[in-house]
């Protein structure tokens, strides 16, 4: 990729960052739409969870598959086809007339989806060689998340109260065509000098592992644990499959050298926490305000503000820390944060009060908009830049799987706690559990950023990015020979 000037350098930023911008809002419009969604489709509690994780799973198990496809044919292409099968799919969602096929047609935004942020990431990456100018252009990408946080719910909340759910879907027309149009017209191509071939096995493995464990873990409530068991077996055999299948590889779908750098391995079990406990904390809220207390979905959105904000606030604050001091102190702050937050719910029930609950929201937005920066910027940082698609890749692989995973686990547990009791009888109580399992996650982020930030761990890193660089060189001198 050819030098670009400062002005075009923040231009193709802005474009990159119009592409998380729907997908943040997909989600945050989404969950405040789940209550109208149940009433009109007559959907269950898992039903409501496989709206929301048809479309993480598919991310998630297409992430590196698109990551690596772009860096072989071209991140501006792959970015455009991502942008217009996103598109199409969010109109076909706004057109759904049962469950099923809303189901289905979130499966083909996922399919689109899934070639936006690595790719985008990635034309980032490679757009921003400066170590500390990425680390802030990468707090500026994490602020976009909280936008697309905090308007999401109101303008999710403003549709479904004044046009219907099926409006929320409209409002990636317009950002996604003019996004569209401004990679086309300013966007320069690039992708890595050496094109690495597909791995249609591994990426089997990886769809096989994702949708059995979620599919076995969405269903244990409704089905049983015995009907679920052979799709827990296949998880299982696929993930060994895996790790067998991919070390023997020259050119893997995900290269396992990656995670001999512990502050990379850190930051893929930091983002799959983090992001467990942003899906699970966004399922309950969303439940609890409208079907216990209430509330419309415009005004369950304004209360989600007080999440919605700090995470706006601290975002670009996390990326100029990491820019300037590493990414430790981010994430000790974003752990503790997020940890306290989840055990005001999880011990004292801080849904019942109005004081507690919006403390409660506010410290989870504070954690969460700390920990991003530092998770993206340590999963590209130390990798070469030939690979930048695929290690941006399995870290918004690691964001979507743990996203997934929250979803799933606290609405099976939800599920169970309920029973056949009503939401509002029994969902405080039912809640309990699934809000210790976010103070685990919130626990995870500040033990996993404190021992993966060290010194040693940094060594380790710079021998395993010396290794990977050898490694590439001695590949193209074998190619020029």
């Amino acid at each position: 990729m050819p030098e670009l000037s400062p002005r075009r350098r923040l231009l193709v930023l802005a474009i990159c960052c119009m592409s998380l911008l729907i997908v943040g809002l997909d989600v945050t419009i989404l969950n405040v739409a789940l209550p109208s969604i149940r009433d009109e489709l007559h959907a269950s509690t898992s039903g409501m969870q496989w709206t929301i994780d048809a479309y993480t799973l598919v991310l998630a198990s297409l992430l590196m598959l698109s990551g690596s496809t772009a860096d072989r044919i071209g991140r501006k292409r792959v970015f455009m086809t991502g942008l217009t099968v996103f598109v199409a799919g969010s109109v076909l969602c706004s057109l759904a007339p049962s469950l099923d096929t809303l189901i289905a047609f979130r499966v083909i935004q996922a399919v689109g989806g899934s070639m936006l942020n690595p790719v985008a990431m990635s034309i980032i990456t490679n757009t921003f060689t400066d170590p500390r100018e990425r680390a802030r252009a990468i707090g500026v990408w994490g602020a976009v998340v909280g936008i697309s946080f905090a308007a999401g719910p109101l303008i999710g909340g403003l549709l479904v109260q004044s046009v219907g759910w099926r409006s929320i879907f409209w409002i990636n027309l317009p950002v996604g065509l003019a996004a569209l149009l401004l990679t086309l017209k300013f966007v320069p191509e690039s992708r890595a000098p050496k094109a690495r071939r597909p791995d249609p096995i591994g990426q089997l493995l990886v769809i096989a592992l994702f949708a059995g464990l979620t599919y076995a873990i969405i269903q244990a409530p409704e089905s049983g644990f015995g009907a679920v068991l052979p799709f827990a077996v296949i998880a299982l055999l696929a993930l060994l499959g895996l790790v067998w299948y991919e070390a023997r590889r020259e050119e893997p779908l995900i290269d396992l050298r990656f995670f001999r750098s512990p502050p990379f391995s850190g930051a893929t079990a930091i983002a799959i926490s983090a992001f467990a406990s942003l899906g699970g904390f966004l399922f309950l809220s969303t439940l609890y305000l409208q079907n216990v207390r209430g509330l419309n979905a415009l005004h369950a959105g304004l209360w989600m503000l007080p999440t919605a904000v700090p995470i706006m606030l601290c975002a670009p604050l996390s990326g100029r820390l990491v820019g300037n001091r590493g990414p430790r102190l981010p994430l000790l702050i974003a752990g503790t944060a997020m940890t306290v937050s989840a055990v005001l719910f999880a011990a004292f029930q801080a849904e019942t009060s109005n004081v507690t609950l919006f403390i409660g929201y506010a410290l989870f937005g504070v954690g969460f908009g700390f920990v991003n920066a530092p998770i993206t910027n340590t999963a590209v940082s130390g990798m070469p830049r030939a690979q930048a698609g695929v290690a941006a890749a399995v870290a918004s692989t690691s964001r979507q799987l743990g996203q997934t995973l929250g979803v799933a686990v606290i609405g099976a547990v939800l599920a169970s706690g309920v029973g056949s009791s009503s939401y509002k009888d029994a969902f405080v109580s039912a809640s309990v559990p699934g809000w210790w399992i976010v103070v685990c996650c919130g626990v995870a982020v500040f033990v996993l950023g404190a021992l993966t930030t060290g010194q040693w761990a940094r060594r380790a890193a710079s021998r395993t990015a010396d290794r990977l660089q050898s490694a590439e060189v001695r590949e193209a001198a074998g190619l020029n020979a």
